[in-house]
């Protein structure tokens, strides 16, 4: 970028994943066509109850609330009773936002961090915490872990992002380990915000559907005790309900806080549209949508594991989510390089931070043909 562009506008890094082209255009002459595994945006369609409510709100002439409407806020309520085990949620202190990845874009300018604060992310993580942390002038540490933070750093500690299912890990944090850190964050008077966005899609241990247990929220009893204070539980209906498109999400916990983070979205115009609210009121309200999504994503997770395995990956994590976390014990990109050869697009997991390299992450937002053929190509012989 040239200095005079530099002149206006951010200083914000290039966007990574442009990096991706040559690898897309590789993958792109495979006689199959592409097989693009990289980002996680749903493919299947939005389902039809969801759609009709869309159209039903779609006479929206004024002006929507940047609270959300009564109704939304308590179906959120509800959604957390039945499906994450908080009961008793306000409705007041929950409220809709344009997305998950807006709010984590701008929760800490927000929440009025200044410069020489420090906003806590885990090592390997979504790149987006980072740039939270630069448009508000504040810095950003990457740690699984408050005691490796020395003291001056952990005195500078605001807020601290916890991201579980992870992304793109697929690690999921239990009970016990959310309220330690609950428990130090209050000790160092700093924010606890949880982006659980893909708490639907446990695996294996956390597969409620199969006997499994749920993946816990941070606005759980269990961690959070009996105060909500200093806790924000951040959630999307982007990959339960694929609708990526809607931009439909919310966040809900400290009383103390949403107020002035629903007065501050006023003045800034941070809305989400009557018509996706309504939406979103509908979507939150039936369980059978998202459990129907998820089996399709079980199949397709159960055909990908042994293929990949087959091509010779190491599968670490991945207990939740939408993502195969995996290594060839070798650099990420000679990985990246090896699968564009058979057709198939991955993620790098350098975008994700230092300690994501040597590893790729391997989607299931495939429809089932591409996730076949991917099959296919992992396991036919070189």
């Amino acid at each position: 970028m040239t200095a005079a562009a530099r002149t206006f506008g951010l200083d914000l890094p290039d966007y990574p994943w442009e990096a991706m082209a040559p690898y897309a255009a590789k993958a792109a002459q495979h006689p199959g066509g592409a097989v693009n595994l990289s980002i996680g945006t749903p493919v299947d369609p939005t389902p039809a109850l969801i759609q009709d409510a869309l159209k039903a709100a779609a006479d929206a002439p004024g002006y929507p609330t940047v609270h959300g409407t009564p109704a939304l806020r308590e179906a959120i309520a509800g959604w957390f009773e039945r499906r994450r085990g908080v009961a008793g949620l306000d409705p007041r202190n929950v409220m809709p936002t344009v997305g998950s990845k807006e709010l984590v874009a701008w929760l800490p300018l927000l929440l009025g961090l200044k410069p020489g604060d420090v906003v806590v992310r885990p090592k390997v993580a979504y790149p987006t915490y980072d740039i939270g942390a630069t448009l508000a002038g504040v810095t950003s540490v990457a740690t699984d872990n408050l005691d490796e933070l020395d003291d001056a750093t952990r005195a500078r500690v605001r807020l601290i992002w916890v991201n579980s299912p992870g992304n793109p890990t697929g690690s999921v944090r239990g009970v016990e380990s959310l309220k330690a850190l609950v428990q130090q964050a209050r000790e160092l008077g700093a924010v606890v915000a949880s982006d659980e966005c893909y708490a639907e899609l446990g695996w294996g241990d956390w597969d409620v559907q199969r006997g499994g247990q749920a993946v816990p929220s941070i606005l759980d009893p269990r961690v959070a005790g009996g105060s909500h204070q200093g806790l924000l539980a951040v959630y999307s209906l982007s990959k339960q309900s694929n609708v990526a498109g809607y931009r439909a999400a919310f966040v809900a916990g400290d009383p103390g806080l949403m107020p002035n983070l629903v007065n501050s979205r006023k003045h800034a115009g941070m809305i989400v549209p009557y018509p996706v609210q309504e939406a979103m009121r509908v979507a939150l309200g039936d369980d059978a949508h998202v459990e129907a999504q998820k089996d399709l994503y079980r199949g397709r997770r159960e055909r990908l594991v042994p293929a990949l395995l087959d091509f010779g990956l190491e599968i670490k994590d991945s207990d939740a989510g939408l993502y195969l976390w995996s290594t060839a014990g070798e650099s990420t990109w000679d990985t990246v390089a090896r699968l564009a050869d058979r057709g198939i697009v991955v993620g790098p997991g350098v975008f994700y931070g230092e300690a994501g390299n040597g590893y790729i992450r391997v989607a299931l937002t495939g429809t089932d043909e591409r996730v076949d053929a991917a099959v296919s190509r992992l396991v036919a012989a070189p």
